[in-house]
């Protein structure tokens, strides 16, 4: 386990930093864009922290794709928030208010999830593995789906990842209790193969939007 877990570590490492080389024009365009849009509000999304292995709690680097205090808004919001809830914590982007202008495309091609590279840098994501979920989200969903408490403990025992195998397995259409079925699958047989393969795969869904990235 050990070794397989250094062998993971060396790959995430040399992964973000060939990621962080060639999406850099990338970042510094959409960096930009999200200034001249949107200028009173930071580059990176304000979003709660996120569970980590171990349900530690990190700083989850994301491209912000929406107006300033969006959550606030949306948690103000109830009508809009119960909707956002009943679907898994997802709205759809085309009647989402909140999202800036060119936010659509920046979301649905992924390019926002592109900063995620400087957690894995940091230890606290990897290249491949389940979903970063949201402490409010674990919370509110296992009371509504109590049995989906027997596989946290899997799924909170690796670290969460870029890409995985709900991701590519329809992401936004998969429910809650689905979705951590198979975050725990992964944590429970995950090998340098495995990862290989969901990492190939991983262009295909977003090209497609097979996965709803």
């Amino acid at each position: 386990m050990l070794y397989r877990n250094c062998i993971k570590r060396i790959i995430d490492i040399v992964g973000a930093l060939v990621g962080l080389v060639l999406f850099f024009p990338i970042m510094i365009v959409i960096s930009l864009w999200i200034k001249l849009v949107s200028p009173e509000g930071p580059i990176f999304a304000d979003i709660p922290e996120r569970v980590g292995k171990g349900k530690k709690s990190f700083h989850f680097y994301k491209f912000r794709s929406m107006y300033p205090n969006s959550h606030d808004i949306l948690v103000k919001d109830v009508q809009l928030y119960e909707k956002y809830v009943r679907n898994n914590y997802k709205l759809d982007s085309e009647e989402d208010p909140r999202i800036i202008k060119g936010g659509v495309f920046i979301r649905k091609s992924s390019f926002d999830e592109l900063p995620q590279f400087i957690n894995i840098l940091k230890g606290e994501m990897s290249l491949v593995g389940p979903r970063a979920y949201y402490f409010f989200e674990l919370d509110e969903q296992t009371k509504r789906f109590p049995e989906a408490s027997k596989y946290l403990d899997k799924v909170l025992s690796v670290k969460p990842g870029l890409t995985g195998l709900w991701q590519v397995s329809g992401r936004s259409e998969i429910g809650f209790v689905d979705r951590v079925k198979l975050d725990a699958e992964y944590a429970e047989k995950y090998s340098f193969l495995y990862d290989l393969w969901l990492v190939l795969k991983t262009p295909y869904v977003v090209l497609t939007r097979k996965g709803a990235f």
